[in-house]
């Protein structure tokens, strides 16, 4: 497979993740109690979190043939 389109393929991938991500960490966030100590922490985690599991993804993206 041609990297030109791994990369495409990657591209579309991490954009699907990250809609599907956004609207699951929005959607559980109207759940946690309303304070803001506990908003800091979930976004904060949830925040930070979302590129490890895109991890194995971008370093398929960028292998060499």
């Amino acid at each position: 497979m041609s990297p030109r389109l791994r990369k495409f393929i990657g591209m579309v991938a991490i954009l699907a993740f990250l809609i599907v991500y956004i609207v699951v960490v929005a959607s559980l966030g109207d759940e946690i109690p309303d304070h803001w100590a506990w908003k800091l922490a979930y976004y904060g985690f949830f925040g930070t979190f979302w590129g490890v599991p895109l991890f194995p993804l971008i370093r398929w993206m960028n292998r060499e043939r």
